[in-house]
């Protein structure tokens, strides 16, 4: 992932910074980029004030300074939470590869996954306080004598999933990265493999590769040809194969095969680059392709159902394509920002207002937010998280009959956000000044693919942050309230997912996920109906289903990366019974109660009684001597409707509940474990790992929020569903001493102020009062 080159689209005005390089503001107001002359003298300078060095002999890398201490060469070029660069890519995948015991092993090699192994917190706070900004050396604990520093950070590492196409194989690797250039992309490798294991019973995520292998094998098999043609197709290009993973049903899924089974969709027009196939789903016919080996092992031909017809209706062209109009009465809109925008960006260090955090991105996962603070005045840098981002989501589907029943995607595990994730560039997703970054990722043979202006920064108005009119004075006073949004967006088969963090002026931070799209859809008899779905068409129907995310929230409320001094509490509102100390039958108050271990902490949402969350410091306190705190407050949500024997929930025991909560550990990142890929291991993942009750009295916070919607499709969500929002807030609770909406400037307007003499309507009311 890498920052782009400052560019600009017709509908959107944007900045951005290249290579490891941030935004800087000359005295004339233009932005541009930070020289590396301009960046190596402000990180020499933060150095040398700062920095207490090792006294040790220098490297070879290092010279004496004029105290004769060793002081680097240079400032460490990537921070240890960077995303992997393309030629880091490059150096891991050709060190592993160059590892394998024998040519045949190497050529069967397929790059699942390769990402950074993020280092331990210590490391993370050793570059924050003295290599790069915010530069806080505050963010060590105290040592008798003052912090001893390296003259560099460690290695950086690469972690990669490698799956032998010869042998059915999955296994992890571990590669150290030296310093990158680009002349390794010619090939030559640089790095050094720490370990390597095989790790058995398992199918990693499968690959856009597979997918279209798996199409390809699918049209040219003669049985599944003859079986389109008795459905009027004879035409191979109309017809869509989306190839669908396994899941685990029975035995018959076990990993020891690499296993698709496809669903099938047919086009009415091979050379309309907006049609919509999915608005002809092909019913009855089960294929099940063994991608290993790229044969289809088992296929029959059912039930004969129709086609749906062609509906004028299916495509998402414009208007008047399908017979219609659009909409001609809306005047341009256009978002301005003449002075630029009002964050700063260094490489991937992002500040903006009083916050600032890390932005990081990996395949699975897509955008990652690390390192989030606020500069709270004297108080300085206060931590609020370590890392945020979106872990897994699953979208089971309600209809009973075959296909839709085995529609149970993991869509991060079993195919990847990130890897899934759209080049913004494609369309004005953003508005305003943006700052975007790219993101590389290796493709399944092992080469280097990059998807261009993949994250967007950007500032957005958000109406009203706080406004109080006195009916005495007249006088009134509103400020207005702007948001920072870090945001991507990523396609998985039919449907359109969007995934922002909000951050605000008064110290919240919101996660929004956007739902759109296209709905996966099955075909119909003449004359039937299914209760288990929304009749949207003839022939068509939309089955009822739902969608679940998880947000993994590694917290440290007020905790430097050495503490762990944070606890949660559940906040309930309970009505006071009648008596003594109701006599009027209108009390109610809010009880807290600590959870003090993983089983405890396994909540569910509660809309009756005002049910949240709070993260507390147990050793910080706000000025009336509370704990300060950071609060979950839930949004919509839901719960699985499907049995508790549903055969998804054997893999996806966490949806079983809304909140979840951990002590730290680094191995203990996704939900249904790493693999759920046809996995036959029930309740891997949180469900097994809260089994060891661990105590979280005072300990390093993980939160695990399960939050989901139940989508009984609409006539309209036809032939696109338009944009669906869930998602929930983390709002600071007795963190800060008083609001912080007043720090933000007072929001008004020419039109608003003044009278139709031009007397500023505030100062006139206030003179009358007075009067």
């Amino acid at each position: 992932m890498a920052t782009t080159e400052e560019k600009a689209t017709p509908c959107c005005a944007s900045a951005t910074a290249g290579g490891d390089g941030g935004l800087r503001r000359e005295a004339t107001g233009v932005v541009r980029e930070w020289t590396a002359g301009e960046k190596q003298s402000v990180a020499t300078a933060s150095m040398s004030s700062m920095i207490r060095p090792v006294e040790e002999i220098p490297e070879p890398s290092a010279k004496p300074s004029a105290k004769g201490l060793p002081m680097m060469m240079r400032a460490q070029t990537k921070h240890p939470l960077d995303p992997l660069s393309a030629a880091e890519i490059s150096v891991a995948v050709a060190t592993v590869r160059a590892a394998g015991a024998t040519p045949e092993v190497r050529d069967s090699m397929r790059f699942v996954e390769v990402v950074l192994l993020e280092p331990e917190k210590h490391v993370v706070a050793l570059a924050d306080a003295y290599f790069f900004p915010p530069f806080q050396p505050s963010l060590l604990p105290r040592t008798k004598g003052g912090p001893v520093i390296p003259s560099k950070l460690p290695p950086r590492r690469a972690r990669l999933v490698v799956y032998n196409k010869q042998s059915n194989e999955t296994s992890i690797w571990i590669v150290e990265l030296s310093e990158v250039h680009a002349a390794t992309r010619g090939g030559h490798h640089r790095g050094k493999v720490i370990s390597s294991e095989v790790v058995p019973d398992v199918q990693p995520p499968m690959d856009a590769v597979e997918y279209a292998e798996c199409e390809a094998v699918v049209k040219g098999y003669p049985p599944f040809i003859e079986a389109m043609k008795k459905r009027g197709i004879e035409d191979m290009d109309l017809v869509m194969v989306d190839a669908w993973c396994a899941g685990y049903h029975s035995e018959a899924d076990a990993p020891s095969r690499r296993l698709a089974k496809p669903l099938i969709f047919c086009r009415t027009e091979s050379d309309c680059p907006m049609e919509n196939g999915y608005a002809r789903p092909v019913e009855g016919i089960h294929i099940l392709v063994d991608i290993q080996n790229n044969v289809v092992i088992e296929f029959e031909d059912r039930k004969l159902v129709p086609l749906p017809p062609a509906d004028p209706l299916r495509n998402y062209t414009p208007g008047e394509t399908r017979g219609g109009a659009d909409r001609s009465d809306v005047k341009p809109l256009h978002i301005l920002q003449p002075e630029g925008p009002s964050f700063r960006v260094n490489g991937y260090f992002v500040e903006w207002q009083k916050w600032n955090f890390r932005i990081g991105f990996t395949p699975r996962e897509g955008l990652v937010i690390y390192s989030v603070a606020y500069i709270d005045g004297s108080r300085g840098r206060r931590p609020v998280a370590h890392r945020l981002s979106f872990v897994e989501m699953v979208v089971p589907y309600g209809d009973p009959n075959e296909p839709h029943y085995r529609k149970n995607a993991f869509d991060a595990g079993e195919d990847g956000l990130g890897k899934n994730a759209h080049s913004l560039k494609k369309g004005c997703d953003c508005l305003g000044y943006i700052k975007y970054f790219d993101a590389h990722f290796t493709n399944y043979t092992g080469g280097v693919e990059t998807i261009e202006n993949c994250v967007c920064l950007h500032e957005e108005d958000h109406g009203i942050l706080w406004k109080h009119q006195d009916w005495r004075t007249g006088l009134a006073e509103v400020r207005r309230s702007r948001r920072l949004t870090v945001s991507f967006i990523c396609t998985v088969a039919n449907y359109e997912y969007a995934f922002f963090w909000h951050f605000y002026q008064d110290g919240k931070i919101e996660a929004e996920v956007k739902l759109t799209g296209i709905l996966s859809l099955g075909a119909l008899l003449p004359g039937e109906s299914r209760k288990y779905g929304t009749t949207i068409a003839p022939g068509l129907y939309a089955p009822v289903h739902q969608h679940f995310f998880v947000a993994r929230m590694d917290m440290a409320v007020d905790c430097k990366p050495s503490e762990a001094f944070n606890q949660v509490v559940e906040v309930n509102v309970k009505v006071e019974g009648p008596g003594q100390n109701n006599v009027h039958n209108n009390a109610f108050y809010a009880e807290e109660k600590l959870l003090r271990s993983e089983l405890q902490a396994m909540r569910d949402c509660d809309p009756s009684s005002a049910r949240h969350w709070i993260v507390r410091n147990t050793r910080t306190v706000n000025r009336t001597g509370q704990p300060t705190g950071y609060k979950l407050v839930p949004g919509s949500n839901c719960l699985p409707l499907a049995g508790p024997e549903a055969k998804f929930l054997r893999r996806a025991a966490f949806l079983k509940h809304n909140l979840w909560v951990t002590p730290y550990n680094r191995d203990e990142m996704y939900p249904g474990g790493e693999f759920p890929n046809q996995n036959p291991r029930p309740n891997e993942g949180l469900a097994t790992w809260v089994k060891k009750n661990r105590s979280l009295e005072e300990t390093d916070i993980v939160l695990w929020y399960i939050f989901g919607v139940t989508h009984i499709p609409r006539l309209e969500d036809w032939p696109v569903m338009p944009v669906e929002r869930i998602g929930f807030m983390l709002m600071p609770h007795g963190f800060f001493n008083c609001s912080t909406a007043v720090d933000v400037p007072p929001s008004t307007s020419e039109m608003d102020v003044k009278d139709n003499n031009g007397t500023p309507k505030l100062i006139q009311n206030a003179l009358l009062a007075k009067l």
